[in-house]
């Protein structure tokens, strides 16, 4: 399993299309979720090519499925909050990690700064649900550390339901399908044209490198 710290990732070559970033919640056939909603409404913004793949893989849901959007963009400011929070918290419940260790652990949960994919607007958080909205069961909530889920949040954990990991495997074969990749110890990470994207597809450099704002 290859992490966000590792130094392959950090090593990539940033490019950038210039591609724009679009609202999502102005495109009517994707449901955006508002328990992440900030004032600017950054984690509504994605890459718009990211936005077309999204679309062609909802095609090919079953029927009565939906994606569920619960957060694109990221500022970098609130990227580097979110891991000084979580080493934070591993520090706190293993005192005697060193700091090279945590920063290796945290960043099965949260991207460090300087590779963070959501920051590129390539990236998304994402589940799937019903037409009316209920969520499925995917084993674990979207954003349960592998802390407090004991390594559920893993996609490839194998403490999950059958039905759980019916659900997981289908969203990542329409996500794969249309070009993105998983982070795996988050089964709702899915990128496109970030660094992780370019290791695991071999590219030479990314197609989007960070946002500054929306």
């Amino acid at each position: 399993m290859i992490l966000l710290s590792d130094r392959r990732i950090s090593a990539i070559a940033l490019g950038d299309t210039g591609e724009p970033m679009i609202d999502l919640r102005e495109v009517p056939e994707l449901r955006i979720d508002s328990r992440l909603a900030d004032p600017a409404g950054a984690y509504a913004h994605l890459r718009e090519g990211v936005a077309h793949r999204l679309l062609d893989a909802q095609r090919v849901l079953p029927d009565g499925l939906r994606l569920l959007i619960v957060e694109a963009y990221r500022p970098l400011r609130l990227q580097k909050t979110y891991f000084e929070d979580y080493k934070a918290e591993l520090r706190a419940a293993h005192p005697g990690w060193d700091d090279d260790r945590l920063h290796t652990e945290a960043s099965k949960y949260v991207s460090p700064p300087d590779v963070a994919p959501h920051s590129t607007g390539g990236t998304v958080d994402l589940t799937l649900c019903t037409e009316q909205g209920l969520e499925l069961d995917m084993g674990t909530e979207v954003n349960a550390s592998p802390l407090a889920s004991a390594d559920a949040c893993f996609t490839g954990s194998p403490h999950i339901s059958a039905t759980a990991r019916e659900h997981r495997d289908l969203l990542s074969i329409v996500l794969s399908g249309v070009g993105l990749v998983n982070y795996p110890t988050e089964w709702w990470h899915w990128s496109y044209g970030d660094r992780y994207w370019a290791l695991q597809t071999r590219s030479a450099r990314t197609r989007y490198g960070p946002v500054a704002s929306v």
